[in-house]
Protein backbone atom coordinates (compact mmCIF):
# COMPACT_ATOMS: atom_id res chain seq x y z
CA UNK A 1 0.00 0.00 0.00
CA UNK A 2 0.85 3.67 -0.69
CA UNK A 3 0.51 6.36 1.87
CA UNK A 4 0.09 9.78 1.15
CA UNK A 5 -0.18 12.92 2.86
CA UNK A 6 -3.63 14.15 3.23
CA UNK A 7 -3.18 18.35 2.36
CA UNK A 8 -3.79 20.10 5.26
CA UNK A 9 -4.88 17.04 7.50
CA UNK A 10 -1.11 16.20 8.20
CA UNK A 11 -2.30 12.89 8.38
CA UNK A 12 -0.89 10.52 6.05
CA UNK A 13 -3.56 7.87 4.70
CA UNK A 14 -4.02 5.27 2.08
CA UNK A 15 -3.78 5.83 -1.28
CA UNK A 16 -6.56 3.25 -1.14
CA UNK A 17 -9.71 4.19 0.27
CA UNK A 18 -12.43 2.37 1.07
CA UNK A 19 -15.71 3.91 -0.07
CA UNK A 20 -18.37 2.92 1.86
CA UNK A 21 -21.66 4.38 0.01
CA UNK A 22 -21.81 0.68 -1.32
CA UNK A 23 -22.78 -0.36 2.42
CA UNK A 24 -25.26 1.78 3.39
CA UNK A 25 -27.58 1.97 0.47
CA UNK A 26 -28.64 2.88 -3.38
CA UNK A 27 -26.17 -0.77 -4.59
CA UNK A 28 -28.86 -2.94 -4.46
CA UNK A 29 -28.97 -5.31 -1.21
CA UNK A 30 -26.77 -4.92 1.50
CA UNK A 31 -25.67 -7.24 4.27
CA UNK A 32 -23.88 -5.76 7.38
CA UNK A 33 -21.72 -9.18 7.92
CA UNK A 34 -20.27 -9.37 4.60
CA UNK A 35 -19.65 -5.23 4.76
CA UNK A 36 -17.49 -5.71 8.19
CA UNK A 37 -15.77 -8.98 6.21
CA UNK A 38 -15.11 -6.49 3.17
CA UNK A 39 -14.09 -3.56 5.84
CA UNK A 40 -11.41 -5.61 7.79
CA UNK A 41 -10.34 -6.97 4.28
CA UNK A 42 -9.66 -4.09 3.17
CA UNK A 43 -7.77 -2.80 6.73
CA UNK A 44 -5.69 -6.06 6.61
CA UNK A 45 -4.29 -5.23 3.11
CA UNK A 46 -3.50 -1.80 4.41
CA UNK A 47 -6.03 0.49 3.61
CA UNK A 48 -6.44 3.02 6.86
CA UNK A 49 -8.51 5.92 5.06
CA UNK A 50 -12.56 5.20 5.34
CA UNK A 51 -15.12 7.59 3.43
CA UNK A 52 -18.79 7.29 4.09
CA UNK A 53 -21.60 9.70 4.65
CA UNK A 54 -24.72 10.61 7.29
CA UNK A 55 -27.08 9.61 4.11
CA UNK A 56 -25.73 6.29 2.77
CA UNK A 57 -28.13 4.25 4.46
CA UNK A 58 -29.97 7.04 6.58
CA UNK A 59 -26.92 6.25 8.86
CA UNK A 60 -26.63 2.57 8.61
CA UNK A 61 -23.01 3.38 6.55
CA UNK A 62 -21.40 4.85 9.50
CA UNK A 63 -22.82 2.69 12.11
CA UNK A 64 -21.13 -0.53 10.39
CA UNK A 65 -17.79 1.46 10.34
CA UNK A 66 -18.46 2.56 13.91
CA UNK A 67 -18.87 -1.25 14.97
CA UNK A 68 -15.74 -1.60 12.98
CA UNK A 69 -13.61 0.62 14.55
CA UNK A 70 -14.91 -0.87 18.08
CA UNK A 71 -13.27 -4.41 16.68
CA UNK A 72 -10.15 -2.45 15.12
CA UNK A 73 -9.49 -0.84 18.25
CA UNK A 74 -5.71 0.28 19.07
CA UNK A 75 -5.33 0.48 14.98
CA UNK A 76 -5.72 4.39 13.91
CA UNK A 77 -7.88 4.73 10.81
CA UNK A 78 -8.77 7.72 9.47
CA UNK A 79 -12.53 8.37 8.68
CA UNK A 80 -14.26 10.62 6.16
CA UNK A 81 -17.96 11.73 6.76
CA UNK A 82 -20.29 14.08 5.01
CA UNK A 83 -23.05 16.12 6.02
CA UNK A 84 -25.88 18.35 4.39
CA UNK A 85 -28.00 16.08 2.33
CA UNK A 86 -30.78 14.68 4.50
CA UNK A 87 -32.81 18.08 3.92
CA UNK A 88 -33.73 19.25 0.67
CA UNK A 89 -30.28 21.40 -1.20
CA UNK A 90 -31.35 24.90 -0.11
CA UNK A 91 -29.16 27.53 1.31
CA UNK A 92 -32.10 27.59 4.35
CA UNK A 93 -31.24 24.66 5.33
CA UNK A 94 -27.56 25.36 5.91
CA UNK A 95 -27.08 26.82 9.81
CA UNK A 96 -24.79 26.67 12.36
CA UNK A 97 -27.21 24.74 14.52
CA UNK A 98 -27.46 22.65 11.84
CA UNK A 99 -24.49 21.66 11.08
CA UNK A 100 -24.05 21.04 15.01
CA UNK A 101 -26.73 18.54 14.94
CA UNK A 102 -25.36 16.75 11.52
CA UNK A 103 -22.04 15.85 13.21
CA UNK A 104 -23.50 14.90 16.71
CA UNK A 105 -25.28 12.31 14.84
CA UNK A 106 -22.57 11.48 12.92
CA UNK A 107 -20.05 10.78 15.89
CA UNK A 108 -22.96 9.03 17.85
CA UNK A 109 -22.96 7.02 14.57
CA UNK A 110 -19.47 6.21 14.69
CA UNK A 111 -18.85 6.19 18.27
CA UNK A 112 -16.00 8.57 18.66
CA UNK A 113 -15.62 12.18 20.04
CA UNK A 114 -13.86 13.62 17.33
CA UNK A 115 -14.38 13.52 13.61
CA UNK A 116 -11.06 13.05 11.48
CA UNK A 117 -12.85 15.07 8.51
CA UNK A 118 -16.24 16.11 7.75
CA UNK A 119 -16.98 17.18 4.16
CA UNK A 120 -19.78 19.34 3.13
CA UNK A 121 -21.73 17.15 0.78
CA UNK A 122 -22.52 18.46 -2.79
CA UNK A 123 -24.29 21.59 -1.33
CA UNK A 124 -25.83 24.57 -2.80
CA UNK A 125 -23.46 26.18 -5.33
CA UNK A 126 -24.00 29.08 -3.24
CA UNK A 127 -22.12 27.68 -0.51
CA UNK A 128 -18.94 28.59 -2.04
CA UNK A 129 -19.87 32.57 -2.20
CA UNK A 130 -20.72 32.42 1.86
CA UNK A 131 -18.09 32.62 4.11
CA UNK A 132 -20.13 32.81 7.62
CA UNK A 133 -20.97 29.13 6.57
CA UNK A 134 -16.96 28.39 6.23
CA UNK A 135 -17.04 30.18 9.87
CA UNK A 136 -19.61 27.83 11.36
CA UNK A 137 -17.22 25.07 10.50
CA UNK A 138 -14.06 26.81 12.13
CA UNK A 139 -16.42 27.07 15.05
CA UNK A 140 -16.79 23.53 15.02
CA UNK A 141 -13.00 22.87 14.21
CA UNK A 142 -12.50 24.80 17.47
CA UNK A 143 -14.74 23.34 20.07
CA UNK A 144 -13.11 20.06 19.04
CA UNK A 145 -16.36 18.36 17.48
CA UNK A 146 -14.09 18.10 14.36
CA UNK A 147 -10.84 17.58 13.42
CA UNK A 148 -10.93 18.86 10.03
CA UNK A 149 -13.40 19.95 7.15
CA UNK A 150 -13.35 19.66 3.25
CA UNK A 151 -16.05 19.68 0.45
CA UNK A 152 -17.35 17.49 -1.45
CA UNK A 153 -18.29 18.81 -5.01
CA UNK A 154 -19.77 17.94 -8.63
CA UNK A 155 -18.14 20.22 -10.36
CA UNK A 156 -14.68 21.70 -11.45
CA UNK A 157 -15.58 25.06 -10.76
CA UNK A 158 -16.93 24.19 -7.04
CA UNK A 159 -13.58 22.80 -6.08
CA UNK A 160 -11.63 25.89 -7.58
CA UNK A 161 -13.90 28.32 -5.50
CA UNK A 162 -14.04 25.87 -2.60
CA UNK A 163 -9.92 25.59 -1.20
CA UNK A 164 -9.93 30.07 -1.65
CA UNK A 165 -11.21 29.06 1.83
CA UNK A 166 -8.61 28.78 4.10
CA UNK A 167 -10.18 26.04 5.93
CA UNK A 168 -10.62 24.04 3.12
CA UNK A 169 -8.80 20.75 3.98
CA UNK A 170 -10.06 18.63 1.54
CA UNK A 171 -11.96 18.46 -1.99
CA UNK A 172 -13.84 15.11 -2.80
CA UNK A 173 -14.18 15.30 -6.80
CA UNK A 174 -15.27 12.40 -9.61
CA UNK A 175 -12.17 12.00 -11.51
CA UNK A 176 -11.22 8.65 -13.17
CA UNK A 177 -10.48 7.49 -16.59
CA UNK A 178 -13.96 9.03 -18.00
CA UNK A 179 -14.20 12.16 -16.31
CA UNK A 180 -10.75 13.81 -17.05
CA UNK A 181 -11.38 17.30 -16.35
CA UNK A 182 -10.17 18.07 -13.05
CA UNK A 183 -6.51 17.44 -14.12
CA UNK A 184 -6.68 20.40 -16.33
CA UNK A 185 -6.36 22.48 -13.93
CA UNK A 186 -7.96 21.69 -10.45
CA UNK A 187 -5.30 19.45 -9.56
CA UNK A 188 -2.61 21.71 -9.56
CA UNK A 189 -4.45 24.56 -7.77
CA UNK A 190 -5.18 21.68 -5.15
CA UNK A 191 -1.47 20.69 -4.75
CA UNK A 192 -0.68 24.59 -4.53
CA UNK A 193 -2.55 25.49 -1.74
CA UNK A 194 -1.60 22.01 0.31
CA UNK A 195 -5.15 20.50 -0.39
CA UNK A 196 -6.38 16.78 0.06
CA UNK A 197 -7.73 15.34 -2.97
CA UNK A 198 -9.72 12.68 -2.74
CA UNK A 199 -10.98 10.86 -5.92
CA UNK A 200 -14.73 9.74 -5.72
CA UNK A 201 -16.57 7.43 -8.32
CA UNK A 202 -12.96 6.03 -9.59
CA UNK A 203 -14.81 3.27 -11.29
CA UNK A 204 -17.23 4.95 -12.70
CA UNK A 205 -19.97 3.56 -10.81
CA UNK A 206 -18.47 -0.29 -11.61
CA UNK A 207 -18.24 0.52 -15.38
CA UNK A 208 -14.44 0.47 -15.58
CA UNK A 209 -14.81 -2.67 -13.61
CA UNK A 210 -15.31 -4.52 -17.47
CA UNK A 211 -17.66 -6.56 -15.95
CA UNK A 212 -20.64 -5.10 -17.17
CA UNK A 213 -22.67 -5.88 -20.47
CA UNK A 214 -25.25 -5.14 -22.53
CA UNK A 215 -27.65 -7.62 -20.88
CA UNK A 216 -26.58 -6.82 -16.91
CA UNK A 217 -29.23 -6.07 -14.89
CA UNK A 218 -29.23 -3.97 -11.76
CA UNK A 219 -31.70 -4.49 -8.70
CA UNK A 220 -34.42 -1.90 -8.54
CA UNK A 221 -32.66 -0.03 -5.29
CA UNK A 222 -29.42 0.37 -7.20
CA UNK A 223 -28.45 3.94 -8.40
CA UNK A 224 -27.45 2.52 -11.79
CA UNK A 225 -31.13 1.72 -12.48
CA UNK A 226 -33.27 4.66 -11.28
CA UNK A 227 -31.06 7.09 -11.63
CA UNK A 228 -29.32 7.18 -15.16
CA UNK A 229 -31.13 10.23 -16.31
CA UNK A 230 -30.66 11.85 -12.79
CA UNK A 231 -33.77 11.03 -11.57
CA UNK A 232 -32.85 11.42 -7.67
CA UNK A 233 -29.81 13.14 -8.13
CA UNK A 234 -26.72 14.43 -10.25
CA UNK A 235 -26.83 12.21 -13.22
CA UNK A 236 -22.93 12.68 -13.05
CA UNK A 237 -22.68 10.30 -10.00
CA UNK A 238 -24.31 7.18 -12.03
CA UNK A 239 -21.71 5.94 -14.65
CA UNK A 240 -20.19 9.40 -14.39
CA UNK A 241 -22.69 10.89 -16.62
CA UNK A 242 -21.66 8.70 -19.24
CA UNK A 243 -24.25 7.01 -21.36
CA UNK A 244 -24.17 3.44 -20.26
CA UNK A 245 -24.18 2.01 -23.99
CA UNK A 246 -21.14 4.81 -24.66
CA UNK A 247 -19.29 3.67 -21.73
CA UNK A 248 -19.13 0.10 -23.10
CA UNK A 249 -18.46 0.53 -26.22
CA UNK A 250 -15.31 2.50 -24.56
CA UNK A 251 -14.76 -0.29 -22.44
CA UNK A 252 -13.93 -2.34 -25.00
CA UNK A 253 -11.34 -0.14 -26.33
CA UNK A 254 -9.59 -0.40 -22.77
CA UNK A 255 -9.09 -4.31 -22.18
CA UNK A 256 -6.21 -4.18 -24.88
CA UNK A 257 -4.39 -1.57 -22.54
CA UNK A 258 -4.59 -3.64 -19.27
CA UNK A 259 -1.47 -5.02 -17.63
CA UNK A 260 -0.50 -8.59 -17.27
CA UNK A 261 -1.47 -9.56 -14.32
CA UNK A 262 -4.07 -7.04 -13.54
CA UNK A 263 -7.85 -6.25 -13.74
CA UNK A 264 -9.20 -3.29 -15.64
CA UNK A 265 -10.49 -1.89 -12.52
CA UNK A 266 -6.94 -1.78 -10.95
CA UNK A 267 -5.69 -0.42 -14.27
CA UNK A 268 -8.21 2.44 -13.55
CA UNK A 269 -7.54 3.02 -9.86
CA UNK A 270 -3.91 2.86 -10.70
CA UNK A 271 -4.40 5.65 -13.36
CA UNK A 272 -5.79 7.74 -10.95
CA UNK A 273 -2.79 7.64 -8.76
CA UNK A 274 -0.43 8.33 -11.66
CA UNK A 275 -1.65 12.10 -11.04
CA UNK A 276 -0.27 14.32 -8.39
CA UNK A 277 -2.23 15.93 -7.41
CA UNK A 278 -4.75 13.31 -6.09
CA UNK A 279 -4.19 12.08 -2.27
CA UNK A 280 -6.82 9.05 -2.62
CA UNK A 281 -9.03 7.01 -4.80
CA UNK A 282 -11.72 5.98 -2.43
CA UNK A 283 -13.46 2.79 -4.68
CA UNK A 284 -16.27 1.49 -2.73
CA UNK A 285 -16.33 -2.47 -2.47
CA UNK A 286 -19.42 -5.00 -0.92
CA UNK A 287 -17.01 -7.96 -0.42
CA UNK A 288 -13.57 -9.00 0.63
CA UNK A 289 -12.64 -9.62 -2.83
CA UNK A 290 -13.39 -6.64 -3.73
CA UNK A 291 -11.62 -4.53 -0.93
CA UNK A 292 -8.38 -6.80 -1.89
CA UNK A 293 -8.30 -6.53 -5.33
CA UNK A 294 -8.93 -2.55 -4.82
CA UNK A 295 -6.11 -2.07 -2.66
CA UNK A 296 -4.18 -4.28 -4.66
CA UNK A 297 -3.90 -1.57 -7.13
CA UNK A 298 -1.43 0.79 -5.13
CA UNK A 299 0.88 -2.12 -5.79
CA UNK A 300 1.05 -2.00 -9.59
CA UNK A 301 3.88 -0.59 -11.64
CA UNK A 302 3.06 2.79 -12.99
CA UNK A 303 0.98 2.97 -16.20
CA UNK A 304 3.68 3.58 -18.85
CA UNK A 305 3.78 7.19 -20.51
CA UNK A 306 2.14 5.43 -24.15
CA UNK A 307 -0.42 3.66 -22.29
CA UNK A 308 -1.52 7.38 -20.38
CA UNK A 309 -1.20 9.24 -23.48
CA UNK A 310 -3.98 6.16 -25.41
CA UNK A 311 -6.11 6.75 -22.64
CA UNK A 312 -6.00 10.56 -22.95
CA UNK A 313 -6.56 10.15 -26.72
CA UNK A 314 -9.03 7.88 -26.71
CA UNK A 315 -10.91 9.88 -23.89
CA UNK A 316 -10.45 13.16 -26.30
CA UNK A 317 -12.30 11.31 -29.07
CA UNK A 318 -15.24 9.45 -27.00
CA UNK A 319 -16.22 10.49 -24.04
CA UNK A 320 -14.68 14.48 -24.05
CA UNK A 321 -17.39 15.94 -26.02
CA UNK A 322 -20.01 14.32 -23.41
CA UNK A 323 -19.36 15.14 -20.28
CA UNK A 324 -15.52 17.59 -20.17
CA UNK A 325 -17.61 21.28 -19.90
CA UNK A 326 -20.58 19.18 -18.07
CA UNK A 327 -18.89 18.95 -14.74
Amino acid sequence: MLYRRLGRTGRDVSAIGFGAWAIGADWGNVDDTASMRALHAAADAGVTLIDTADVYGDGRSEKVIGRFLRERSGEKFFVATKMGRRVPVEMKNYTPEAFRAWTERSRDNLGVERLDLVQLHCLHPSIYYSPEHFEALDDLVKAGVIANYGVSVERVEEALKAIEFPGVATVQIIFNIVRQRPAERFLAEARRRDVGVLARVPLASGLLTGKMSKTTTFDPSDHRQYNRHGESFDVGETFSGVDYETGLAFVEELRSLVPEGATMAQMALRWILMFDGVTAAIPGAKTTEQARANAAAASLAAIPSPTMERIEQMYAERIKPLVHQRW
